[in-house]
């Protein structure tokens, strides 16, 4: 396999992981923000498809003929990282779609070498090449993939790659609890606090 072919074949497997965290879910559980800064599953969706369409885009003088929610009149920041109530999911997961087809079009008629600009990088790295630009998109959509999968745990205790179990050791759920209690009391320790209990780090 030749490096264009393994940087995309990663690509590929990131956004399969990624999209693969809203399966079984509900419209109001892919939805919701599940941190203070209200990251969501199917933001983190919509977010990827518009770097996709990008970087993959404009940036090598393809543009997609979508346009930017941040583009339209009176448009807040973070627009992309949440769906309003009018978008269905199915827009969303259309628009996933779309964008990867876009991104794996230009990957696969451009060389490596082929220089795009990017105008929001700094002066000096603002015309990378392709192979630049495939490993910083494959770095970004790992990093939300793996928001996705802290995000799915919290909701509903779901954890794997793709489904539970997968990539994970086979326990129990009193033998997960056993586990985390395990790392809770090894943290108090290493950090001169009381354990749970009330007793003093390291006693008994």
């Amino acid at each position: 396999m030749d490096e264009k072919s393994a940087l995309l074949e990663y690509l590929r497997a990131r956004r399969a992981d990624l999209l693969a965290k809203l399966d079984g879910l509900g419209e109001y559980d892919v939805r919701r923000p599940v941190t203070p800064t209200g990251t969501n599953l199917l933001g983190l969706v919509k977010h990827v498809s518009y770097v996709q369409l990008g970087y993959f885009g404009e940036v090598f003088g393809r543009p997609s003929g979508r346009s930017y929610p941040w583009d339209a009149e009176g448009a807040e920041e973070g627009v992309d990282l949440w769906a309003a109530p009018e978008e269905s999911r199915a827009d969303v997961l259309e628009l996933y779609a779309f964008s990867a087809a876009h991104a794996d079009a230009t990957i696969g008629e451009l060389p490596l070498d082929a220089t795009g600009t990017v105008p929001w990088w700094r002066a000096e790295r603002r015309h990378p090449t392709l192979h630049t630009v495939l490993v910083h998109v494959g770095g970004e959509v790992a990093r939300h993939a793996g928001h996705a999968d802290v995000l799915r745990e919290l909701i509903d205790g779901s954890a794997g790659v793709s489904s539970p179990g997968d990539n994970l050791p086979e326990r129990s759920a009193a033998e997960w609890a056993a586990f985390r209690e395990r790392i809770e009391a090894a943290a108090r320790q290493a950090a001169g606090l009381p354990t749970p209990s009330g007793a003093p780090p390291g006693d008994g």
